[in-house]
């Protein structure tokens, strides 16, 4: 397959909790010895808001789950900042628009449970069966 991909929250979430909403198609991608998968900054950024909060309970330390599983860290840039500017608005979450920057601006894979996400000129592989 020799890929990158970006993970959104949820996948990641999935991945760590072995959760079954995370299809045959996605898993064997993310589990490709030659794919390269990241998980951004954003990401680290949305769980810790949600938690914070009270609306998230997450397994874990983000960045202990990123090496666990041999994955990268992405940074966020400010050209990725200044990349969602230019993206339609098909989607209101500022995280879920951050990770559509990211991955057009880095020539990633977004892999996502959220549709929507596919409107944008990204990369986009399904999460679910």
């Amino acid at each position: 397959m020799a890929t990158s991909l970006l993970l959104d929250t949820h996948v990641l979430l999935w991945v760590a909790t072995r959760d079954d909403r995370l299809g045959p198609r996605a898993r064997d991608a993310i589990r490709d010895g030659t794919t390269t998968v990241f998980v951004s900054a954003v990401t680290a950024w949305e769980i810790a808001i949600k938690r914070a909060l009270g609306k998230l309970e997450a397994p874990g330390d983000v960045m202990e789950l990123v090496r666990y599983y041999r994955f990268d860290a992405l940074d966020i840039t400010i050209d990725h900042a200044l990349g969602v500017e230019a993206l339609p608005s098909h989607h209101r979450d500022p995280f879920d628009r951050l990770l559509v920057s990211q991955a057009r601006s880095e020539g990633l894979t977004l892999v996502s449970n959220d549709a929507r996400l596919a409107e944008y000129d990204v990369s986009y592989l399904p999460a679910t069966r």
